[in-house]
């Protein structure tokens, strides 16, 4: 499963004004509606009631909106893409708006280049995408929600991750504070999404979920939620639970910890590793699409 530490950025959700009606005697025209937050959608809690709408992006416009999202830049975080294999970059190749959708991209680039890095400068030909929310918009508990479309190959070497990271590191570096994977996609297996739950001495057999089948990630939109308690996690992929995780089954953790603390949105571009290394005939780029993410409290 993934295994990047990040710092980054976001937040806030934007009302629409409603226009005046003119003062005069000629027929005045109905006001434009309000735009509606999450897409007009108050889903039931499984605890009963309604959620209310606490983030939104439709990615409407033609640039990525700073006040919401923080692009991963390995010259600014020093983050690499594993070990110094590959760079994160704030470049309109790898990361761009427009028609509605954000559009993230991990290439081979056509010579090698120098990755700047505050740790240490190293040369790769890997540029990759990641966008977060660190420090603009972070949340504990609710319903995250991510629709997007995988990359277009069914060759092993590209991996895809729509995920969580805590805000802050309140019970001590990975994975003692915990991370959770809403949905990763793995080119090796392209007919299947990973929910994963990690955190310190976790068993991975309980912690991930290995049954997820999602027919046509790659040809279409399709949606991938998590609904997060205090006891438990519910994945949900085109609203159908697919995987669990509670708490109360999930020796060592105590109590909610370190999963009651805000966790910001991550999405993900990058080549694959281990059993989905990059083989001859990996495509040397790859494009995740994402049409909006939508977060409920």
């Amino acid at each position: 499963m993934l295994r990047l530490r990040l710092l980054c950025a976001v937040g806030a959700i934007t009302a629409s004004v409603t226009a005046l009606a003119p003062v005069a005697t000629a027929p005045t025209s109905a006001a434009p509606p309000k735009q509606q937050a999450c897409g007009g959608e108050r889903l039931a809690k499984p605890g009963g009631g309604r959620y209310t709408c606490s983030f939104e992006d439709n990615f409407d416009g033609s640039a990525l909106d700073r006040t919401k999202w923080m692009v991963q830049d390995t010259s600014v975080t020093g983050v690499p893409v594993g070990q110094n294999e590959g760079c994160y970059v704030d470049d309109p190749d790898n990361v761009s708006v427009g028609s509605g959708v954000l559009r993230l991209t991990v290439r081979k680039e056509s010579a090698p280049f120098v990755c700047q890095s505050p740790y240490g400068a190293f040369t790769t030909d890997i540029s990759a995408a990641t966008v977060v929310g660190y420090g603009k918009f972070s949340q504990t508990y609710g319903r995250f929600e991510f629709r997007a479309r995988m990359p277009e190959t069914t060759i092993q070497g590209i991996h895809s991750a729509l995920w969580l990271y805590p805000q802050q590191h309140t019970y001590g570096a990975w994975p003692a504070s915990g991370e959770i994977d809403v949905a990763e996609w793995f080119s090796g297996d392209p007919g299947k999404v990973y929910p994963s739950v990690h955190y310190t001495g976790e068993n991975p057999l309980q912690s991930t979920g290995f049954n997820c089948p999602v027919a046509g990630a790659s040809s279409q939109f399709h949606d991938y939620a998590v609904e997060w308690t205090s006891t438990s996690m519910r994945f949900l992929y085109d609203d159908r639970v697919c995987f669990e995780h509670s708490w109360l089954d999930a020796s060592p953790l105590a109590g909610s910890a370190p999963f009651d603390q805000p966790f910001y949105l991550v999405m993900t571009q990058v080549f694959g590793g281990g059993w989905n290394s990059v083989v001859a005939d990996t495509p040397t780029s790859a494009t995740m699409s994402v049409d909006w993410v939508r977060v409920w409290r």
